[in-house]
């Protein structure tokens, strides 16, 4: 086994770093906290709680969180699927996710 240099030492530490940070959960207040008056027709108070959990843990892994309320329900319809699709979510967790982002429209 080779001893790696010094400057290969720095550049595998800042790889490393890089892979272990670089993925990591984030929360950020622009996720906002639904309330009973966010309930709809279609989406419980519940189901939006767990919808900003899912936004949370899932889509804070890999990037910076966006402001829910800078897209619209029918541009978030159109984001989701791609970027769920990267994901192990379920079909009711991407509902309920969709649910939080769209604020049950």
């Amino acid at each position: 086994m080779k001893v790696l240099k010094s400057g290969s030492k720095l550049l595998f530490a800042v790889i490393l770093a890089t892979a272990v940070f670089g993925c990591s959960k984030v929360s950020t207040p622009s996720a906002y906290v639904p309330t009973a008056a966010d309930a709809t027709a279609t989406a419980t108070l519940a189901d939006l709680q767990a919808g900003r959990t899912l936004f949370i843990n899932n889509c804070g892994r890999c990037h910076t969180l966006p402001i829910p309320d800078d897209y619209s329900a029918s541009q978030w319809k159109s984001i989701l699927p791609g970027m769920t699709s990267r994901t192990s979510l379920t079909t009711a967790e991407v509902t309920q996710l969709t649910k939080y982002v769209t604020r049950g429209n």
